[in-house]
């Protein structure tokens, strides 16, 4: 089973893609990215925002991640970074390099394919 973690910009997640729903709704679909899991058996465990600009506090989140979810015998399998850092964040490079330092699973860039033209604009 396959548990995947969802990180997202802290920005776009708290103003802009509120609760995060097309990345939900697109693993729910098998869509996008996602579709690396339509037959496979996999959950999202986790959605998780880069602490904000410029992601420094998310090597102390991914680490949160693991010890609170410790005690239920959970962890992720897999991270994926969401199109709001990928394709929209100056600092996705730096934000992407300490995810997959500190993540010790495999890191995916990308989730949902519905972004509209100019939501970031």
């Amino acid at each position: 089973m396959e548990k995947v973690l969802i990180v997202g910009c802290k920005r776009a997640m708290d103003d802009v893609c509120i609760g995060c729903s097309r990345c939900l709704v697109a693993f729910n679909r098998r869509e996008g990215v996602f579709e690396i899991y339509e037959d496979c058996p996999a959950q999202v465990m986790g959605l998780l925002s880069c602490g904000d600009c410029p992601g420094a506090t998310i090597v102390t989140r991914l680490a949160q991640v693991s010890l609170w979810n410790k005690p239920l015998d959970e962890k992720p399998t897999v991270v994926h970074v969401a199109p709001c850092i990928t394709d929209h964040c100056p600092h996705s490079d730096t934000i992407i390099k300490k995810i997959k330092a500190k993540a010790g699973v495999r890191v995916i860039e990308g989730t949902h394919p519905y972004m509209p033209s100019d939501i970031f604009a």
